[in-house]
């Protein structure tokens, strides 16, 4: 199952209602788009889809209408990721039986030991026999600091690699050195990332430009890394951009511009004002992104 681990797998923003529920037209919609973008799957329920806000019903509905929409051969993962294990495993089972391509988890937040760390991990991936993916973000899990750490979770019976977020590069080539199954987390890097051995990436920005990131990968995969470099500076264009205002809040607009109306984000997190919305709107049409570029999912 390991092997089918590969691509652009867009980080799938979450559609909500107004009241929290789960847009599913919106989000049958936006995996459309994706697809047709060429995406070869999608991360769902991770933090750009605000899976660790979201009530545990709301992520296994959106889980169900990702696989239930994904075109014969994509990869759906599923982040099940929570603050304690016992909803993690009910999430990790719910997964494996919709018929997940993989699972995925965030550590758990907080002041936990490696130990600690390694501890859940090893209960997630006996829990089910979907592969799992680690979730290496050391900004938000400074417990997990070295080498030898992260090999030793990849090296927890069930578990098939990880998501690397996280701008050393070296280290990256490293795991990838040791056979492990590796996406590209820091959206600002895939070109960078897929040169030293990445298998694919999964990111936020995916969303926006999915033809962008495919090209990348695709660029790669030719050894044209001329080109590869070319799409990546169109990518960090719009991502320094929109770093000036709220990430999420500012993502999901972008979508509403392009058409495709995805809500607000959950609480506690913030939105965008109208007037940040007007400058950030300027800013992108004079960098030469339109609504039309995120319609039709950027370039090619």
């Amino acid at each position: 199952m390991s092997s089918q681990l590969h691509g652009i797998l867009p980080a799938l923003v979450t559609p909500f209602h107004s009241d929290g529920s789960l847009d599913t037209a919106a989000m049958e919609k936006l995996l459309e788009r994706i697809y047709a973008s060429g995406a070869h799957g999608v991360y769902v329920c991770g933090q750009t889809g605000e899976g660790l806000v979201t009530p545990s019903a709301v992520r296994q509905q959106a889980c169900e209408v990702a696989l239930r929409n994904a075109p014969k051969g994509a990869q759906t993962v599923v982040h099940i990721g929570s603050s304690g294990t016992t909803e993690a495993i009910a999430l990790a089972r719910h997964a494996a039986k919709a018929g997940a391509t993989a699972i995925s988890s965030l550590p758990p937040a907080g002041a936990y030991s490696f130990e600690e760390i390694h501890g859940y991990y090893s209960d997630l991936a006996s829990a089910t026999d979907a592969p799992l993916l680690v979730y290496f973000f050391p900004d938000l899990s400074p417990s997990i600091k070295t080498l030898d750490q992260i090999l030793a979770l990849c090296h927890i019976p069930g578990v098939v690699g990880l998501k690397f977020t996280d701008f050393d590069l070296y280290r990256l080539g490293e795991i990838r050195r040791e056979g492990h199954v590796l996406f590209n987390g820091r959206d600002e890097v895939l070109a960078a990332g897929l040169y030293m051995g990445a298998n694919g990436g999964i990111g936020t920005f995916y969303n926006l430009i999915p033809r962008t990131f495919v090209a990348i990968q695709a660029a790669a995969e030719r050894g044209d890394w001329g080109e590869a470099r070319r799409l990546q500076d169109s990518v960090n264009r719009l991502i320094r951009i929109t770093l000036g205002y709220p990430m999420m809040a500012a993502v999901k607009k972008i979508l509403g511009w392009s058409g495709l109306e995805v809500g607000l984000p959950l609480k506690p997190r913030g939105g965008i004002t109208g007037e940040q919305w007007t400058r950030l709107q300027a800013e992108l049409v004079a960098a030469g992104f339109t609504a039309e570029t995120f319609a039709s999912g950027g370039e090619a």
